[in-house]
């Protein structure tokens, strides 16, 4: 779908307008405006590339704008009318212009889910499901209403995730601080005092000062090394399969991390296989799209050995049970649910265990984290200590 600015005259009146539009081409363009009383008079398409330039989509954005189209749908209003208040009333002007373009393509005759599909980079596959599954079974807001309430769960948990993670970095930055300017400000300083008195210096010190006097001399190859590293560690996760394999394999096992991870990544799987069973969606397309929905290349390769099982003829909790990373406590429930009749309400219970259990753990994270790098920051310190102000006590017990 492309964006049209556009000039022209309304039929009654002869007042001229101006705005913008969302079409095909610029005679679907043409057709659009005169189908709502204008005549056209210039249609132009903007350069600026799907969304204007006016900003990236954040997950509020879309959350925002699926709670909204959610109260409307449910409240009885027309799918259209229910887009074009969305749109109106929406802050962010990049989803605006999505708002806009989904609903032109809804007004042309298409679907909600294929005109979602048009922008895969702001809708995944989760979204994408549930709204086809919501449409086919006349659930619509429902599913909508799920999308939202997921969604502000995932934000949530990240956001905790990170917030954790803000304790352990200021330490880090204070480490670094403080080295930097011991062996700026006073290494070099005691390497003076030795040189004016023509002593030798102590082995721990002549490093200190090595260390000094070549970032001293090379800082700017110290900045281009590292900048590279990073850039090429960057560019193998976003751009290579293999790097973004290591980078996950990494976060499964990394100590204090990798259990935290594998319950993120496990709750994910049966919080989306709920959603998917709940609005209707077939099992084996709810348990492909749970898998994908994790988001971890090593867990998606172990999970998916479960299709094969299950397009055997098995139960998900047999195909899922006893497979690497999978918690046992899904497939138990899944198990209880497939007996009950009720497998995604207990895969939403087993999901809700290990969220809580991720709240707990998260909030632990910076206690733990706390004495290991108040230790290790007391070590490096201590090095520095030894190496400065250790051999300045020594020469001034030699002048005594």
């Amino acid at each position: 779908m492309r964006r049209f600015n556009y000039k022209a005259k309304e039929k009654e009146t002869g007042r001229s307008v101006k705005g913008n539009i969302q079409a095909e081409n610029e005679q679907i363009a043409g057709k659009l405006l005169i189908d709502q009383g204008y005549i056209p008079q210039t249609i132009t398409e903007e350069g600026d590339g799907l969304l204007g330039g006016k900003g990236r989509i954040t997950s509020k954005d879309r959350v925002t704008f699926t709670r909204q189209l959610s109260t409307l749908i449910g409240a009885g209003l027309p799918l259209a009318t229910s887009l074009r208040t969305v749109a109106e009333q929406t802050q962010s002007k990049a989803m605006k212009v999505v708002a806009e373009e989904i609903l032109a393509s809804v007004e042309s005759g298409k679907t909600l889910h294929e005109s979602f599909a048009k922008y895969p980079e702001t809708f995944d596959g989760v979204y994408l499901a549930l709204i086809k599954a919501g449409e086919t079974s006349g659930t619509l807001d429902l599913a909508l209403k799920r999308l939202a309430d997921q969604e502000e769960k995932d934000a949530a948990m990240m956001s905790k995730i990170k917030g954790a993670m803000v304790y352990p970095a200021i330490i880090f930055v204070v480490i670094i601080a403080v080295l930097a300017f011991m062996m700026i400000m006073v290494v070099p300083q005691v390497q003076g005092l030795y040189t004016d008195m023509n002593k030798e210096l102590p082995p721990l010190t002549e490093f200190l000062v090595g260390v000094s006097t070549f970032f001293g001399n090379f800082w700017w190859l110290v900045l281009l090394v590292t900048g590279a590293i990073v850039g090429l560690l960057i560019y193998a996760v976003k751009k290579t399969p293999e790097g973004r394999k290591v980078l996950d394999g990494f976060k499964l096992h990394v100590p204090l991390f990798g259990g935290l991870f594998r319950k993120l990544y496990v709750s994910r799987f049966a919080r989306t296989a709920e959603m998917m069973l709940a609005t209707g969606v077939p099992m084996l397309d709810s348990v492909k799209i749970a898998i994908e929905s994790t988001s971890n290349v090593v867990i998606e390769a172990e999970y998916s050995k479960a299709l094969e099982v299950i397009k055997g003829g098995k139960p998900l909790s047999e195909s899922i049970k006893d497979r690497e990373y999978m918690l046992p406590l899904v497939p138990q429930m899944a198990s209880i649910g497939e007996e009950s009749g009720q497998i995604d309400e207990m895969l939403g219970k087993a999901a809700q265990v290990y969220e809580n259990e991720l709240d707990e753990q998260i909030n632990n994270i910076s206690t733990m984290i706390e004495p290991i790098l108040m230790v290790a920051m007391a070590g490096l310190i201590g090095i520095v200590i030894g190496g400065t102000l250790l051999p300045i006590y020594s020469l001034v017990n030699s002048i005594g």
